[in-house]
């Protein structure tokens, strides 16, 4: 083996270990966790990673931590009114935070999202997994979402005291 050879072994290692690199495993069942707040909602925002597409979900000053209920539906529906809201994309990933999109005192909006349209300044141009995004309203203290997707994925969901943070990954295999 040359010398000239070495380096482009090395490289061509460090390039199936990068590849190799996305978390695997998370799964596709529903997930929960954590308890409600009277905290108001009040950004949702999206980005973009090399493994997979993340949505994060905002609720200032919530504490202990913000409740959630993610899990694939066949279709959305509108808590109260049982209206259908349509979301694009092959799979639909609902998605429910335990803390309302107003103020509690006074019933005015924290959060401009409007019940079928698609989640203010949320633009998805460019996206490997996301497809839609929209708000489904605020009903009883929680708020509901819709995330259209490509199709049926690996999601996780995480939690920390202000915020819901969930991540689709491109793929089921891992790979880049």
């Amino acid at each position: 083996m040359t010398a000239a050879a070495i380096p482009a072994q090395a490289t061509a290692s460090t390039t199936t270990q990068a590849t190799a690199a996305c978390p695997t495993g998370w799964g596709s069942r529903a997930k929960t966790g954590g308890a409600g707040t009277t905290e108001p909602l009040t950004n949702v925002r999206a980005g973009r990673h090399a493994c997979y597409d993340r949505l994060v979900i905002d609720v200032p000053g919530a504490g202990k931590g913000v409740g959630y209920r993610v899990g694939y539906v066949e279709r959305l529906h509108q808590d109260g009114s049982g209206r259908p809201v349509p979301v694009a994309g092959k799979a639909v990933l609902e998605i429910r935070v335990m803390a309302p999109a107003y103020d509690p005192e006074t019933g005015a909006p924290t959060y401009p999202g409007r019940a079928g349209r698609p989640l203010p300044g949320v633009d998805l141009t460019g996206y490997r997994t996301f497809r839609d995004a929209r708000f489904a309203g605020s009903f009883e203290g929680e708020s509901q979402l819709g995330l259209g997707l490509r199709a049926r994925l690996p999601f996780r969901v995480t939690q920390t005291t202000d915020r819901v943070v969930v991540d689709v990954a491109h793929n089921w295999t891992g790979s880049r």
